[in-house]
This record gives C-alpha cells, structure tokens and sequence, in this order.
C-alpha cells in the first residue's frame, strides 16, 4: 500500500533538486567575471564599439534585469533550447553540438560501463563465495591496483605500449582521418580507435564492482537462509545463484543506477588522452575557450542524467526491499 506514496515521494523529491539545479545552473554562469560579448572581442580579435556590443548583448539578453533573465532562461530550458555555442561551434546550438557528440560518448562509456559493471559481479561473486582461494587473492589484487589508479594514468600506459612499442593501434581519434571507409571496413576502423579507450575504461571500473559486489556477498553468506539452502542438500552453485546473489545485488544497484547516469559525462580524461571526440572532450574544449552556453548546457544535461538515474535507483531498490518503503 506504501508504494504509490513512496514513488510520488521520490518523483517529488527529484523536481525539487531539478528545480535547484536549474536555479544553481543560472547562476553559477552569471558571477563569472566577463560576459560572452567581452570574451568575443578579446579571443577572436574582432573590433566592435561600445555600441555593437551592446546591441550584442542585448540581442543575448544580458541587458535585461535578472530576474526577467531568470524567468526567460527557465523557459527557454523547458522548451529544450540551450542556447548559442560562442567559440567551440560558433553560432550553433549548443543542442545540436551536443548531440552531434552524445554518440560516441554512449557507444564508448555505455559499452565499458557495462562491461565493467559485468566482470566485476561475476568476479566478486564468486571471488566472496570462495574467499581466499586463488581466483579471490588474484582478483583482489588486480581490483586495488586498478581502483587506485587515475583512468588516464592507465591510458597512458596502453598508449605506450599498444602504440608506441607495437604498434597495434592508433594514438587516439574515432576513426581515422585519410581514407573514406563504408561498411564493414568503416566499422573495423572505428573499432580500431574504440579498443585502448575502451579497454582502459572498462578495467579503470572492474575494481570498484568487484570490491562492491564481494564485500555484499560476504555480509550474505552469514544468513540464516543460506545455512538453510544449504542444509537442503542444494549444490553450492545454485545456493551462489539462488539465494546468495540475488540478495547480495541490492547494494550495487544505486551504485550501477548512478553510474549509467555517468555515462553521459564521459570520462574526460580519457577522452583528452585519447582524442576522443566525445562529450567529455567537448566540455574540456568548452571550459577551455570559457563558452558560458556549452558550458551551461553540458552541466544542466549531466545533472539532469544523474538526477533521473538516482530517481530510477531509488524506485527499484524500493522495490527490490520492501523494507525501503516501510521505512519512507
């Protein structure tokens, strides 16, 4: 019966934030020193009057009282229009520059992340269900070491020696730039500069699943119901898939929720390493070139991807444990 008052709960608690969000996202732009008129006639060496540029800003809005700008940005944000790109695509939506990005960030951080978010419950389920045998002291060795390393440490390194020493695969790009591939060979080309990013991503995040998802299964190893599956005569490995598993899931899934919510964000790091045309990069080159909209746009998106993951992370986990919602 608490369901339906527990997911309005959730879904009026995330309208709230988005509500700040928007408003923080206003703001935070707002007490930047300089405004996108002054940063033009500085960076591109264009000599505009006083007069141009401010009938440039009033053209942006910039002239109009804050709180009408307020309004005007609130609207213009609920009808999906993110503004102008100033200097990364000058003159474009930033829309339409992020979107033109937004697949190459999912085909490359999507795909590691479920990778990632596979090997590292399968290895720490059965690394928790045999703890101390050979495949857990392994595992748990390579996790720590791959935890702890910062991703573009680890690309780095694949670049040294799949590029540098080998010579097995390109320093970076999504494909390559001479030569007009189609069809399959396109596609073996765009894997080709896929592989060291997507390599790297997928064991940077192994760790922190397996670490995540052994701890979990060694709290339930200790429940009643499992001596009791046991005591049934049931094989270990239907006890493991079962019983032990299922319930050692619950942790992680606010973890995989959050971090499918990343996706969108990239890894930007990884992306500069690799000259990776993605979302990440396009933030960095925004942050870069101090293009308030792309910038602005990017942040208002990548809040709103974890807002709606955390949201969906909330609403299973309450269904996954009744005792979530008892509790709400």
């Amino acid at each position: 019966m608490g369901t339906p008052r527990y997911v309005l709960g959730k879904i009026f608690q995330a309208l709230l934030t988005l509500f700040f969000i928007l408003t923080f996202n206003f703001f935070l732009f707002r007490v930047i020193p300089g405004d996108p008129v002054t940063l033009l006639t500085k960076t591109s060496g264009v000599e505009l009057s006083g007069e141009q540029q401010q009938e440039l800003r009033d053209q942006l809005g910039l002239l109009d009282p804050l709180p009408q700008q307020y309004v005007g940005y609130m609207g213009d944000t609920l009808r999906g229009d993110l503004g102008i790109s100033t200097f990364v695509e000058p003159g474009e939506k930033v829309s339409t520059v992020f979107f033109r990005d937004l697949p190459k960030t999912l085909v490359l951080v999507g795909t590691s992340t479920v990778a990632s978010i596979a090997i590292g419950l399968l290895l720490g389920a059965y690394g928790g269900w045999r703890r101390g045998r050979a495949l857990d002291l392994s595992a748990m060795s390579g996790s720590l070491i791959l935890y702890s390393m910062p991703e573009f440490v680890l690309g780095i390194l694949f670049l040294l020696l799949f590029t540098k020493y080998l010579h097995l695969f390109p320093s970076g790009g999504y494909k390559s730039v001479t030569g007009n591939a189609t069809g399959l060979a396109y596609i073996a080309d765009v894997l080709n500069h896929l592989f060291l990013p997507w390599i790297t991503l997928t064991l940077a995040y192994v760790g922190e699943y397996y670490l995540v998802m052994r701890s979990s299964l060694l709290d339930v190893i200790g429940e009643e119901y499992i001596a009791l599956a046991r005591a049934k005569g049931l094989r270990d490995k239907l006890v493991l898939r079962r019983h032990a598993a299922r319930n050692a899931l619950l942790p992680t899934v606010t973890l995989i929720a959050l971090s499918f919510g990343f996706v969108l964000g990239g890894a930007i790091t990884v992306e500069l390493v690799f000259s990776y045309p993605g979302i990440g990069k396009l933030s960095f080159d925004a942050l870069r070139k101090q293009d308030f909209p792309v910038l602005q746009g990017t942040f208002l998106v990548f809040s709103l991807a974890v807002l709606v993951a955390n949201l969906i992370a909330d609403v299973l986990y309450g269904y996954l444990d009744p005792r979530v919602r008892s509790s709400a």
